[in-house]
């Protein structure tokens, strides 16, 4: 189950560095919980049909300019009833300076005003990219997640089967960790992240051992913050009465928030190489984004060769 996230307004003025025109009683409370940010053209001109007042409203040069042509009386009447509708902040680009009428009908209404020197097509794409990683579905869920080869793996499984070994023998191979234990999971669009919570970010757990610090033991180059999940691996022990698919043809997948993500089960056995195992499969996984399965190729090889020596028979 997945839960509805907000942004505080305050933390959207510090991370893009807004200027607080006006800030209204209540800005430290305001939070934003949609991703699309608006720019109130029709509204500037009287039509507030399907006007959406809970996305963050932002003017640029074409609206000022707008609104410049209009007399004193006539433009305090369109602010008046713009910031009627209680949205959470008006942003205005180009650091353009706001009207008094503007100002006014701000304060009458106690909506904040902030400014920005960003153009207005800059600020709007990079404020939608922010908000739709920071309000994103997400969910929690138990494995490690680590980045091979430029591809981000989630290792599942029983505890104790060896993932966080796997990721530590990974990580001395020249990749690198995103999480472990608890894998925190973003759905964007129809791509999905992992991160790590902030508590236990760069930490990972070895038995016997305890908690160690990644980044402090392998430096910089043994983490990441965040990595798209491409490929699930599933480590489960091994059942000698259990049949594995030999050739790779049967391709399995599991959902993650409605996203399908191809899924490998490994049997874990004493003995077996599990970081050179998962290196493979990442391997025959980008291949088979290019449209290369070596499993296939392999059958049809054989079908071939049966089919020629079938003929040669035949032809005796």
């Amino acid at each position: 189950m997945t839960d509805t996230y907000s942004v505080p307004l305050k933390t959207l003025v510090k991370e893009f560095n807004l200027e607080v025109t006006y800030a209204s009683t209540d800005f430290d409370a305001i939070r934003i919980t949609v991703e699309d940010v608006a720019r109130p053209g029709l509204q500037l001109a009287g039509y507030f049909d399907h006007y959406e007042p809970m996305r963050l409203q932002v003017m640029g040069n074409v609206e000022m300019s707008y609104v410049d042509k209009l007399q004193p009386k006539e433009r305090g009447a369109i602010f008046d009833r713009l910031f009627s509708y209680k949205f959470p902040a008006l942003l205005i680009a180009r650091d353009i300076p706001p009207h008094a009428e503007c100002l006014q009908m701000a304060q009458k209404h106690n909506v904040t005003v902030l400014r920005t020197k960003e153009a207005t097509s800059t600020i709007v794409s990079t404020i939608i990219t922010y908000l739709k990683a920071a309000l994103a579905p997400r969910i929690t869920r138990h494995g490690v997640l680590v980045e091979v080869y430029g591809e981000g793996i989630l290792l599942i499984g029983d505890s104790g089967i060896g993932k966080s070994e796997t990721a530590i023998e990974l990580i001395k191979r020249g990749h690198r960790l995103v999480a472990d234990d608890a894998v925190e999971i973003r759905r964007i669009g129809d791509t999905l992240t992992g991160t790590a919570p902030e508590l236990i970010r760069h930490y990972l757990e070895v038995r016997g051992i305890g908690v160690v610090d990644i980044q402090k033991l392998f430096g910089m180059s043994g983490v990441k913050s965040a990595t798209q999940i491409d490929l699930v691996i599933q480590f489960e022990r091994w059942q000698d009465e259990k049949f594995y698919d030999r050739l790779g043809l049967d391709e399995a997948h599991t959902q993650i928030m409605g996203v399908p993500i191809p899924l490998l089960t490994i049997p874990v056995s004493a003995g077996r190489n599990l970081a050179g195992i998962v290196e493979l499969a990442v391997m025959n996984n980008r291949q088979k984004k290019y449209g290369i399965n070596s499993a296939r190729e392999f059958v049809e090889q054989i079908d071939s060769h049966i089919d020629h020596q079938a003929a040669q028979e035949k032809n005796r």
